[in-house]
């Protein structure tokens, strides 16, 4: 078995987990950072494929702006916080050093790979490349990205909306009234 092929097995691993845990997760911040990290490893997973602008775009849009957006619509609206016992955090912390264990690894696996020479044939290496995705989105697939720009404007409205309480509503949590301006 080839180091790519299980640095690519690992790292589908760690997706795969944290997709699951976006799912099955009962507390909703941790759905949201669940997701970050599955975010995370699809960037990961893009650079493996020489698609370095494809990954950064992954890292900027969705990793950093639209779970930025569920951590501001959870936090507008208030999520359950649970306190851990001792044996959780110990799992936690374990769970923890794994995963940055891993991400060592993988890192310095990444380090390795750009040391070595690239091919000859680098036109076949274009798979990401600024000016050919740029081409592609703003020709073949305008409407789509369109369409894209009009959900995200959507789901802030909502957030705003789901948001907002009227006015007396959550006892124990302070809202803004029209005295307290």
């Amino acid at each position: 078995m080839s180091l790519s092929l299980l640095f690519f097995l690992v790292i589908g691993a760690v997706s795969l987990a944290a997709a699951f845990g976006v799912v099955v997760s009962r507390q909703p911040v941790h759905s949201a950072l669940f997701l970050l990290v599955n975010f995370a490893t699809l960037a990961v997973l893009y650079v493996t494929l020489d698609a370095q602008f494809l990954a950064a775009a992954q890292v900027i849009v969705y990793a950093g702006g639209i779970v930025i957006l569920i951590l501001f619509v959870i936090m507008l609206i208030g999520g359950e916080t649970n306190d851990f016992s001792a044996a959780q955090r110990t799992w936690s912390r374990l769970v923890g050093l794994g995963l940055g264990l891993i991400l060592l690894i993988g890192l310095g696996y990444s380090a390795v790979q750009r040391l070595m020479p690239l091919p000859a044939d680098s036109t076949a290496l274009q798979g990401g490349a600024p000016k050919v995705v740029g081409l592609e989105l703003f020709t073949n697939y305008i409407l789509p990205f369109e369409l894209v720009g009009v959900l995200l404007l959507v789901a802030l409205l909502g957030a705003l909306v789901m948001g907002r309480q009227p006015e007396g509503a959550g006892e124990g949590i302070p809202s803004v009234k029209a005295s307290d301006r």
